[in-house]
């Protein structure tokens, strides 16, 4: 077996609370773009911002149309070899909390208990209303929307409809930070998975997790910038070297 997988046995075999960091390299493997790569989403389609949607009708009637043209990839996607591998860790006791930017739901769909994912950026599978916070399904929008692109506002206050995501310009949930920040300070090892570490405040969680006495281990596809810090760097495909590592 390749060294780096069987040092990466080794320390999980020898840690206690292991915190998983995961972004969209992951997920790239169950068949969804990244954001930011050469073919990534936002190479063909502007973000768009949080306050030009609240502020715009129109921007709105865009955001949606842009949500339900095509095959949704999230929605159809399922775990990979990676995702099953976390699952595996968290069954075993051994992972206390997941904390991922991606906003594809995979490690629910995985099996990981909900209260053990902290979702950085939100989720893309289902809606909710910015006033009140009511959850709406994605389907019962999409039935409406296509018929006449009429716009949804909430049934119990009016208030606008938006898919349960971070956008560019919105503040990042404070319930989910601190419990992030809860978690990295109690982990003695933190796994950053397919993550280029460059998102803030997200991306100071593995030196947060290193600074406070931690492990850190990055595996990712290319090199990131924490890579010099970590105790372990790991520059290989994340499904089939988790899967060696935890099976």
């Amino acid at each position: 077996m390749d060294e780096e997988i069987v040092t990466l046995r080794q320390m999980i075999k020898s840690s206690v609370k292991i915190v998983v960091f995961t972004g969209a390299g992951i997920s790239t493997e169950s068949g969804i773009p990244d954001f930011r790569g050469p073919n990534g989403i936002w190479k063909t389609n502007t973000p768009i911002d949080f306050s030009d949607f609240v502020a715009s009708e129109d921007i709105r009637r865009e955001s949606w149309r842009r949500k339900f043209s095509g095959g949704d990839k999230m929605a159809t996607a399922k775990p990979n070899a990676g995702h099953i591998a976390i699952n595996h860790l968290v069954r075993l006791g051994k992972v206390t909390h997941i904390i991922t930017q991606n906003i594809d739901g995979l490690h629910h769909k995985s099996g990981v208990p909900e209260e053990q994912i902290i979702e950085l950026h939100g989720n893309a599978n289902y809606a909710t209303c910015l006033d009140c916070g009511h959850r709406y399904e994605l389907e019962d929008i999409k039935r409406s929307f296509l018929t006449d692109e009429k716009i949804p506002y909430c049934d119990l206050c009016e208030g606008i409809i938006k898919q349960a995501t971070i956008s560019f310009g919105q503040a990042m949930p404070v319930k989910e930070m601190q419990r992030a920040e809860a978690a990295t300070l109690a982990c003695d090892m933190f796994i950053a998975i397919g993550s280029s570490l460059v998102v803030y405040p997200a991306a100071g969680f593995p030196p947060m997790a290193k600074q406070n006495g931690a492990t850190l281990v990055i595996l990712n596809n290319e090199a990131t910038d924490l890579d010099p810090v970590a105790d372990l760097v790991i520059h290989k495909q994340i499904g089939p070297t988790l899967s060696a590592a935890v099976d």
